[in-house]
Order: C-alpha cells, then sequence, then structure tokens
C-alpha cells in the first residue's frame, strides 16, 4: 500500500512524456505549423467544436504538448486544468477502494511497450500511475475497476502529467466509460451487440458469412478504447484524439471498420470452420495498421449508420448509457460530476434490477424441476408467491433476501424455500 500513497510530487517520472522521446512527429512543416496555431488558438477560446474538429482530422493533435491543453477542454475540466486540489480532502486519507489489490497487480505489468525508460525510472511511474487510479477510485467508491483500466489511465498519465491526469480521468470513467465500470460487464456487453448490426448493415454477405457468435473477441479493444491492443505510443494517443473528440460510441465503430478492412481473410475461412478460429481471427489488428485510413473510414461510417439506424440493439441500451445520456463531446464538457454520478447510479438500479429478474427466473426454472419431479401439494402456489416477492426484491435494488425476510409466518415459509431450491 506504501507505494499507492507517495505524493505526486515532481520527479523524473512525473513530467509528462515528451513527444520527442518517442518519435511520434517529424519536424514541423508549413502545414503542420499551421495546424499548431489553430489547435493553440481554439484552446484558448475554449471553442470545442474546432478542436474537435483539429483533433479528428490528419495526425490529430500534433503533439503531447498540445494534448496536455486540449484533453481537458474535451473532458470539460475546469478551466482545461486539474481544478482545484485544496477543496478536496487528501486523497489518502479517505478509506481504501475495495479493488486496491487488483489496481496493483495490474500496475506491475504497466509501460510493457512505451515509454523506453530506465527500470528505475519505470517503477516511480507505476507508483505515480497508481496513485492517479486509487484517488479516482476512492474519490468515487461505487466505481467498480476493471482490468485494462490501467491501460487506459496509463495514456492519460503519460500525455498530462501525475499532477494533473487524476481529474480527467474522473470525467472520463464517469461520463465515457461508466458502463465499464458497473458491477457488472452486461451493459458493456450490450455495447458489442451493436458490432454485428452494423456489420450486417454494411456488408451483409460478410455478416452472413461469420459464425452468430457473442462478439466478445471485441472487448478486449473497445473496453480499453484500443489501449490494451495498440502498442505504437504515438497511434494509441493519436486515437485518443479522435475517441475524446468524438461521439462515445465511435469506438464500436471503429471496431467494426477493423472488421470489415479484413474482409478478404474472413471470406477465405470455411463458414463451418471452429467458432474459435473465427473468434481468435476477428480479435487481430489488421496489419498493417493504417490509422489514419481507419480514422477516415470510421467517420464516414458512423455519418452513413448512425446508431439510432441499427434499431433494436441500439434500443436495449439504457437511457443512462454513456452512449445516450452524454454522447457528444459537447454533452461530455458540460455535464457535472454530479449529474454524471446520478446517471450512474440509476444505471447500478437498472443492472440490479436485471439481477433480481435473472435471479428469480433460476430459481422458478429450478422450482419447476422440482416440482414436476416431487409434486408436492401447493407447491405451484408457493412458486407464484416466491416470484411476486422475488420482483418486489428486485425492485426494491438489493439481492440481500435476509434483510427484507420479516414478514412473519409468509417469511418462514419463503425462508424455508429459497434454503432446500436456491
Amino acid at each position: 500500500m506504501a507505494s499507492r500513497m507517495l505524493s505526486r510530487s515532481a520527479s523524473s517520472a512525473s513530467v509528462p512524456l515528451d513527444a520527442s522521446s518517442t518519435k511520434e512527429a517529424p519536424a514541423l512543416d508549413a502545414a503542420t505549423a499551421e495546424k499548431t496555431v489553430q489547435i493553440m488558438a481554439a484552446c484558448h477560446d475554449r471553442r470545442l467544436s474546432s478542436l474537435a474538429d483539429l483533433a479528428t482530422s490528419t495526425r490529430g493533435l500534433v503533439s503531447d504538448t498540445l494534448r496536455r491543453t486540449a484533453w481537458p477542454i474535451l473532458l470539460g475540466c475546469a478551466d482545461g486544468s486539474s481544478g482545484d486540489p485544496k477543496s478536496h480532502p487528501p486523497w489518502g486519507t479517505l478509506a481504501p477502494h475495495r479493488d486496491e489489490e487488483q489496481v496493483a497487480k495490474d500496475v506491475n505489468r504497466a509501460f510493457v511497450h512505451y515509454p523506453r525508460e530506465s527500470d528505475r525510472q519505470l517503477d516511480k511511474r507505476r507508483e505515480e500511475l497508481s496513485s492517479v487510479i486509487v484517488e479516482v477510485l476512492r474519490r468515487h467508491p461505487a466505481l467498480c475497476y476493471f482490468q485494462g483500466y490501467h491501460d487506459i489511465v496509463q495514456v492519460l498519465y503519460l500525455v498530462l502529467g501525475a499532477q494533473d491526469a487524476a481529474p480527467a480521468v474522473t470525467r472520463l470513467s464517469l461520463l465515457r466509460i461508466r458502463d465499464y465500470m458497473l458491477p457488472t460487464l452486461e451493459p458493456a456487453l450490450r455495447h458489442l451487440e451493436l458490432l454485428p448490426a452494423i456489420i450486417r448493415a454494411e456488408d451483409p454477405i460478410l455478416y452472413d458469412h461469420l459464425p452468430t457468435i457473442q462478439p466478445n473477441y471485441a472487448l478486449g479493444a473497445t473496453l480499453t478504447l484500443f489501449s490494451h491492443v495498440i502498442e505504437s505510443y504515438g497511434d494509441i494517443t493519436r486515437l485518443f484524439d479522435f475517441f475524446l473528440a468524438t461521439d462515445t460510441v465511435i469506438p464500436v465503430y471503429l471496431f467494426a471498420v477493423m472488421v470489415m478492412s479484413r474482409r478478404d481473410e474472413l471470406m477465405e475461412l470455411d463458414k463451418d470452420e471452429d467458432e474459435a478460429i473465427f473468434h481468435v481471427t476477428l480479435g487481430k489488428l489488421p496489419q498493417p495498421f493504417d490509422l489514419e485510413a481507419r480514422i477516415a473510414q470510421t467517420l464516414k461510417l458512423y455519418e452513413k449508420l448512425p446508431p439510432q439506424s441499427l434499431r433494436w440493439p441500439w434500443w436495449k441500451i439504457s437511457a443512462s448509457s454513456a452512449l445516450k445520456a452524454t454522447s457528444t463531446p459537447l454533452s461530455v464538457s458540460s455535464t457535472s460530476l454530479d449529474v454524471a454520478q446520478a446517471l450512474f447510479q440509476k444505471q447500478e438500479r437498472e443492472v440490479q434490477l436485471k439481477m433480481a429478474y435473472e435471479k428469480m427466473v433460476f430459481t422458478m426454472r429450478r422450482f419447476k424441476l422440482h416440482a414436476y419431479r416431487y409434486r408436492r401439494p401447493g407447491t405451484y402456489g408457493l412458486a407464484i408467491a416466491v416470484g411476486v416477492y422475488a420482483l418486489w426484491v428486485g425492485r426494491n435494488g438489493n439481492m440481500n433476501y435476509g434483510r427484507f425476510m420479516t414478514i412473519g409466518a409468509f417469511s418462514d415459509a419463503l425462508r424455508s424455500f429459497f434454503n432446500f431450491f436456491v
């Protein structure tokens, strides 16, 4: 724990990663110099629309120096900065988050591909990265850490530096990826159901050739905003320019583009091939990986097939989802953290209700099996009572049956039922 409690004081590791250290950009030419001036002006005037246009155009925001100003603006951080840390108690004094042990394990595996620094410098970076993650989780304990979250935070940390990363990570977590930080990944899997719908609408022949498997092959990429699967620092920072300047559903569209760009390879696979072969093939990024071309194709695809056109898969996504309630860069930048937390809590209740319903269905199926086997008198009447009661528990948003078992003889009967069948 001591390593994660270090203050984020200035050090060689806490300095943001320079573009020159990754050789991410050639010497400035006239066009790049002009774009740099435009980005600086858009940041100065906080012209979000202009900044988003510049971030999605070729080469994005050009350099980390410009990103350090532009990313906080795109995320809606106050004045494009980290805010006033004095307005909050020191995060080290807050109660530990339940996921800190997993954070420590994952952070120990961070910085595999970049930056190229000494072991001592990387150890310091891991301490600071852990501090950023733990601060966000302690200040917002309802958030649930997921494996791969550290890959996302790593990118923001390297660009913004240890001092300014936490506020940006907080807004990213609550406004752009909050669906991934709920108690279950079910909302994230709902996002992936958009993927086959996009492919079906754009390329029905390819769609018919692919097996009807769950699109979980895209989870590792979309869940981490591709930071887990892209090994080039220049590519991932450019991609974050794109993501932060576009709608929250865009990572799914980018993955669809990548699948369809490998159409010939996929069509060569026998349609009756083992599904595992398809799963592995679909999960790979195309090579060579022309990022600028993929970004341009994604923008065209999104304009042609907006998510509302996908009908049922889009309808199933919660109205409180980040894909709907804070879907655009404007809504992300203008929504307060209080509103974002309220949306998170609403989604959390929806998830709890769904879990209660699934528990009820599972219980009823078991009960019907036992009722058919033993045909005990009164079992069907009890089944109806249990169904009604389970639904009531679900609507109260709590799966702790013991808390509600306080209603006399009926509670005794229900408790006996759950003890026997569940």
